[in-house]
């Protein structure tokens, strides 16, 4: 490939609807406009730290940056701690914004967008040189710090063309010539979200809901009003509290869900209720995504067309067209044709007791496939590997068991050396939007537990 190889902002037909607000569609040729219109008014800064809660005003905002040559500052965190960590690792930085408040005090300049709609026609599609820096992905540090991953505009590119062959979102691919309509319950600015419901519009045969799409309701009204096909692209924890509502009129063609481990029976529950089919993207936050499954057919990854995995199974790394190599924080079993893996687990998931190894995550679903239990997790304790007599801890929400009981029912499912004590019932689980457990919240809540 040419060093100086450009890509267009979108490959799509300047007549393709890209996004659907609750107000009006807006066609390749009018986001191409927005995003000029607003190129005009940003400040002329190296940096900018995109804080858009608006799903389309976002996407304006990242192709503005785009245009103007500036990296975006890319973090699901806004708290004020992390805001005036960014002024001083990118003191040229810039807030975009969307809103007017609910925003922490920062030592960084603010830039209110006034959503206001360009004149479209007659602009040339901008095309990008693919090695721009487009953005800086940061996410939690070890510290307590963010790290960040730098992100060209190729590597974007190539990754959504790439999840458009995957899901088959060429024109007509899916429904007799319509392409798919996307609603997404993840949040644009995570990477997740950004590669489903932000770029992936830009070079693949799809449309992405603007509108609410958060609670139950929403999302089934969405879904109601929208052409097909429909997509939903959401996390385990919004899948659950879906299933547990009155099923939507018109239910979506495809559910697509990453960020926590998708449960097979949870995916086989979905398929049925909805006469879906249910996806699974792997990836992470450095890397992307890369691999995906149907979860009640495959226990083996595909990767995306262009990914390849290279190194030890214990330390493989993932490498993609115009992408930096990363290394993963996962253990592998790949096939022979280097095509497919299986994930034994991550890296800092696995755990050894008694000369016996086990994945967090693994003995998690089994706790969560008890009987009774709504929600669960297992975790290690910090001295884990230092103190001969540390065992691992569990907590469960499970109003029908008693620990007793609980301990029983896993007793029948795990090597008895792998029991946690103690095992610790919780009215709920503090999980995040995404469905997350951070390990901080969890320690805090087995504080308030008694738990010392």
């Amino acid at each position: 490939m040419s060093t100086s190889e450009r890509l267009l902002l979108t490959d799509r037909p300047l007549q393709s609807i890209l996004f659907r607000l609750p107000e009006r569609t807006v066609d390749a040729a009018g986001f191409l406009a927005d995003a000029a219109h607003l190129a005009r008014a940003l400040p002329e800064r190296a940096h900018v730290a995109n804080l858009c809660q608006d799903r389309y005003w976002f996407a304006v905002c990242l192709a503005a940056a785009l245009l103007r040559g500036q990296v975006s500052l890319l973090s699901g965190d806004l708290s004020a701690g992390v805001l005036g960590w960014l002024a001083q690792e990118y003191p040229d930085a810039y807030l975009l914004t969307d809103r007017d408040h609910d925003l922490p005090a920062a030592p960084l300049a603010r830039h209110r967008i006034a959503r206001e709609a360009g004149r479209s026609g007659g602009l040339p599609m901008p095309a990008i040189d693919a090695h721009q820096p487009a953005m800086i992905v940061l996410t939690s540090g070890t510290t307590g710090n963010p790290t960040g991953t730098r992100k060209c505009w190729g590597e974007l590119v190539a990754r959504s063309r790439a999840a458009g062959q995957r899901f088959a979102l060429n024109e007509g691919a899916l429904n007799e010539g319509a392409p798919a309509t996307i609603v997404g319950t993840v949040p644009p600015g995570h990477m997740y979200g950004l590669e489903t419901t932000v770029l992936l519009p830009l070079h693949a045969a799809a449309s992405v809901w603007c509108g609410p799409a958060f609670f139950p309701a929403d999302i089934g009204a969405a879904l109601d009003r929208l052409p097909g096909p429909r997509i939903l692209v959401t996390t385990p924890l919004h899948l659950r509290a879906l299933l547990q509502t009155t099923p939507p009129a018109r239910p979506p063609e495809r559910v697509i869900s990453a960020t926590a481990p998708l449960e097979r029976a949870l995916a086989a529950q979905a398929e049925q209720a909805w006469g879906t089919t249910m996806l699974e993207i792997f990836g992470a936050t450095e890397v992307g995504s890369i691999a995906s499954r149907r979860t009640i057919a495959e226990t083996d990854w595909t990767l995306y067309p262009g990914v390849a995995l290279s190194g030890p199974d214990d330390a493989p790394t993932a490498s993609a067209p115009w992408a930096e190599p990363r290394r993963l924080a996962d253990v592998l079993e790949r096939s022979a044709d280097g095509r497919r893996f299986r994930l034994v687990g991550r890296t800092s998931d696995l755990v050894k007791l008694g000369g016996r190894r086990a994945s967090l995550a693994g003995l998690s679903r089994i706790l969560t496939g008890i009987p009774g239990v709504e929600d669960g997790a297992f975790l290690a304790p910090d001295d884990l590997d230092q103190t001969p007599t540390a065992r691992l801890v569990a907590v469960a929400v499970a109003p029908s068991h008693s620990v007793a009981s609980l301990t029983d029912a896993l007793r029948a499912e795990i090597d008895p050396v792998f029991l946690p004590r103690p095992l610790v019932l919780l009215d709920a689980l503090p999980r995040n939007a995404l469905g997350k457990l951070p390990r901080a919240a969890l320690l805090a809540a087995l504080t308030g537990s008694g738990l010392p």
